[in-house]
C-alpha cells in the first residue's frame, strides 16, 4: 500500500461494529448543534422479502424513539413484486424512479435510483443502504453518520465489513465480495492507488453531505459506488473521505453470471475515469452457457451510462432554492 493510502487507512478508519460502540447521545447533540437534517435512502428492486423489516427497524429506532433520521425514503426501481407496498406499510415514503424528474426519463439500475433520490429528499446528510440487508444492522445508520456529524472535514463515509458467502456447502465467513476482490480492488490499486485503503469500495452502505453528492455524476447500474468514490476523491481529496467498520454484512448472494455483468460495469466505470476507455466503448459483455449440446453466447450491456451532477439539473436547483426560501 502506498504511504498516503496507509496513513489514510490508519487515520480515517473508525469502528462502529455494534450499537454499543456508537455514542448515540453525542450524535444527537452534534446533529442539533449543526442544525442538520438526515435522509436515509434505500434503493430497491424486488426486495419485498427484506425491505419491510429494514424499514420498520429504522423508522422505529431512529425516527420515533431517537430522532436521528428526519426522512426515510425507498426508491422503487420497477419492482414486479410487492416491494413498494411492503415498504410503505413498514413506515417509509416510497417513490418510483419513473415519477422523479419525469422530464428526464428513467433508466434501469441502482445508479438511477440513487441519483434520483437526491431530487426526492431534503436532508443535508444522506445515508444510503441496500434493501437486501439481513441480520442485525441497527447500528449501520448511526455508524455511518458518526464521522460526518463529528468531523466537519469528512464529506463522504463508506461502510466496511466482513461479508459471509452462503452456499449449499455451508458458509464461508469472509467469502463474499467476489467482484471487489477480482475486479474493483485490482483496478483501484493500479489506477487510483490512493484509494487502496478502502476495504469495501463497492459496498452499498455509505453516507455523504448533499453539498458534495450533488456535484458529482452518478454512474448507472453497479458502477455507481466505485464511480462516486473516484469522483469524490477528485472533488474533496483523500482527506475528505473516511470509512467505518460496521462488523458483518449479510445479504443475498448473486450468481456467477450476474457477478460477471457487475464486474463489467465496474470495469467500464473505473477505466473511463482513468481515461482509458471512451464512454461508448466496451458496450457488451459476452458470457457463455452450455445447453447440453454446445456453448450459447449471451451478451449484456455494460457500457458506461451515467447521470450528470444533480446540481446541473434546473428542476433540482429550483426545488433547493424553494426549500431554502
Amino acid at each position: 500500500m502506498r504511504p498516503d493510502a496507509r496513513a489514510w487507512f490508519h487515520s480515517r478508519t473508525t469502528s462502529a461494529a455494534s450499537l454499543e460502540a456508537v455514542d448515540v447521545d453525542a450524535l444527537l447533540h452534534a446533529k442539533r448543534r449543526a442544525g442538520a437534517r438526515v435522509s436515509v435512502v434505500l434503493p430497491a428492486r424486488d426486495e419485498q422479502a427484506t425491505v419491510g423489516a429494514l424499514v420498520a427497524d429504522i423508522a422505529e429506532r431512529w425516527m420515533r424513539r431517537t430522532p436521528l433520521v428526519d426522512e426515510l425514503l425507498v426508491v422503487d426501481s420497477d419492482s414486479t413484486d410487492g416491494t413498494a407496498e411492503v415498504a410503505r406499510a413498514a413506515g417509509a415514503d416510497v417513490v418510483s424512479t419513473a415519477d422523479v424528474l419525469p422530464a428526464h426519463g428513467t433508466r434501469p439500475g441502482k445508479g438511477e435510483a440513487l441519483w434520483k433520490s437526491l431530487a426526492a429528499t431534503s436532508g443535508d446528510l444522506v445515508v444510503f443502504l441496500d434493501s437486501d440487508l439481513r441480520g442485525d444492522v441497527a447500528h449501520f445508520v448511526p455508524g455511518l453518520l458518526g464521522p460526518l456529524l463529528t468531523d466537519a472535514s469528512v464529506h463522504f463515509v463508506k461502510g466496511c465489513y466482513t461479508r459471509p458467502l452462503e452456499t449449499d456447502a455451508g458458509t464461508d465467513p469472509t467469502g463474499g465480495g467476489r467482484v471487489t476482490e477480482l475486479t474493483a480492488r485490482p483496478l483501484l490499486n493500479a489506477l487510483f492507488p490512493e484509494l487502496a485503503g478502502f476495504v469495501q469500495p463497492l459496498g452499498g452502505e455509505y453516507a455523504g453531505r448533499r453539498s458534495v453528492l450533488e456535484r458529482v455524476p452518478f454512474a448507472g447500474a453497479y458502477g455507481v459506488e466505485i464511480g462516486l468514490l473516484v469522483d469524490l476523491l477528485g472533488l474533496v481529496g483523500l482527506g475528505g473521505l473516511a470509512q467505518v467498520d460496521l462488523g458483518e454484512r449479510r445479504h443475498t448472494s448473486q450468481s456467477q453470471e450476474a457477478l460477471g455483468a457487475m464486474a463489467g460495469q465496474v470495469a467500464a466505470t473505473v477505466l473511463a475515469r482513468a481515461g482509458g476507455l471512451p464512454p461508448t466503448a466496451g458496450g457488451l459483455l459476452t458470457q457463455f452457457r452450455h445447453d447440453g449440446e454446445g456453448f450459447v453466447p449471451r451478451s449484456t450491456a455494460v457500457a458506461l451510462d451515467e447521470r450528470p451532477p444533480m446540481l446541473s439539473v434546473p428542476e433540482y436547483r429550483a426545488r433547493r432554492a424553494g426549500l431554502a426560501g
